[in-house]
């Protein structure tokens, strides 16, 4: 058996509180495909280590020291589109996950999630996948499928038939 040579995804940690940065790195460390590339604690010096730092994912709190994770997940969405954000969040999921998919985030996890669930987030972002958990995926899915049952305007009308 050949050893693994790829190298371990690099992350970019943005949160304002340092025990929880500790934390995170802690969890990153058992973790040997990824590894983590730089830290920040607000929007302005999260933009300036992305930029130097070349991440493959960000991690982002939403309340963050001197400004909104929202507006740094819309700036760096901005200056990097190919960059996958995932949202990593106390505040309730409910109220902000789609907020923040709407900003150009990939995923949205709590922190009150299990270490397992944070690495599992990072990995399916990573492998290109969205991520939020079952409860608002299923959400998501239910109100799209309202909307579509109630959908109004010209396309709206159509049967299915006449969309094809």
């Amino acid at each position: 058996m050949f050893p693994d040579t790829r190298t371990p995804a690099r992350i970019l940690v943005v949160e304002d509180h340092p025990i929880v940065r500790l934390g995170i790195r802690q969890v990153l460390a058992e973790e040997p495909s990824l590894a983590i590339c730089g830290e920040a604690d607000s929007p302005d010096t999260a933009m300036e280590v992305a930029r130097a730092s070349n991440p493959d994912l960000a991690v982002v709190d939403l309340t963050l020291r001197d400004g909104s994770g929202l507006e740094l997940i819309r700036a760096l969405h901005h200056e990097r589109p190919r960059l996958p954000i995932l949202v990593l969040s106390i505040h309730d999921e409910a109220l902000f996950a789609e907020r923040a998919i709407r900003a150009g985030a990939r995923g949205y996890v709590m922190k009150q999630a299990a270490v397992t669930g944070v690495i599992r987030a990072i990995q399916e972002v990573l492998a290109g996948r969205m991520y939020v958990s079952e409860r608002i995926s299923q959400g998501l899915l239910e109100r799209l499928g309202s909307d579509a049952a109630g959908a109004t305007g010209r396309l709206g009308n159509l049967t299915d038939r006449q969309l094809e």
